[in-house]
């Protein structure tokens, strides 16, 4: 008869076994290249910091090739067009995705600029959806790609919606934080500091510490329905044009936004 010990072991083994083990390797290739900053990985890197033979590494890439899910270079494998699609088709399951671009095209304070939304991710902001504007010149955060939040405007509008006991429990493993722009430090009652200014001034600034020559001004934006993340709205201005004036007009615009783009009948609810 079988002892406790040994069903024990047993019941402990299942848990813990992979249940589709080369589902997991494509996704391991896809998540190092989605980390590898737009370089190219090669078989043998792939392979080898996967832990798995070679030969079983390029029978897993070419299925993700013959999907489109990742592409072969003269230096090796990069993310694929498919990924693409499905990144935005995750984010138009959202109803304020949806109606985002409309109502930044019809702001003329902001049909200009570049406006994107955010969602947080553990402690980093990933930007979802991007409108480009139509100023005489392209940066931001590029869809898909991290900042973390603790610098970053959206990141910042982001942690507002946490309350004290949920924030220390997100940052207390990454705290304190140094930016590797501008070698700012933040300790946690320092980053609830800046949180309590972005309150009483109605937005969310990053002063150039999550990117190069770049101010950030970000909203936060509740949640459509309860099984939705909340998200962040939030604008990329040239440092060197970001003056106090223009800040405010932003942050402003951003926020009257935010108020069309919040469900009626949830705000209705927390009023009530």
């Amino acid at each position: 008869m079988t002892s406790v010990n040994e069903a024990e072991s047993e019941a402990a083994e299942r848990a813990t076994r992979d249940p589709a083990p080369a589902v997991s390797r494509a996704l391991g290739i896809l998540g190092l290249l989605a980390e590898s900053d737009g370089r190219a990985l090669s078989l043998s890197e792939l392979a080898r910091t996967l832990g798995i033979a070679k030969s079983s590494c390029a029978n897993l890439c070419q299925a993700l090739e013959d999907g489109d899910m990742i592409r072969r270079t003269s230096e090796g494998f990069g993310l694929g067009r498919r990924t693409a699609e499905l990144g935005g088709a995750y984010s138009l399951q959202f109803n304020q995705v949806r109606e985002f671009f409309g109502l930044i095209s019809s702001s003329p304070t902001l049909r200009g600029e570049v406006v994107q939304i955010a969602m947080l991710d553990g402690a980093d902001a990933l930007y979802l959806a991007r409108h480009e504007g139509r100023a005489p010149y392209r940066f931001g955060t590029p869809l898909g790609s991290r900042l973390p939040a603790v610098f970053s405007a959206a990141g910042n509008a982001l942690l507002l919606s946490l309350d004290a006991l949920e924030l220390e429990q997100l940052l207390a493993p990454v705290l304190p934080l140094r930016s590797g722009v501008d070698g700012l430090e933040l300790n946690l009652d320092e980053l609830q500091g800046r949180l309590e200014m972005a309150r009483q001034r109605g937005y969310a600034v990053d002063e150039g510490h999550s990117t190069v020559g770049v101010l950030g001004v970000a909203v936060p934006l509740p949640a459509w329905s309860p099984g939705d993340p909340p998200l962040a709205l939030g604008a990329a201005i040239p440092s060197d044009q970001a003056d106090q004036v223009r800040i405010a007009a932003i942050g402003t615009a951003l926020r009257e936004v935010a108020a069309r783009l919040e469900n009626p009948w949830r705000a209705r609810t927390a009023r009530d």
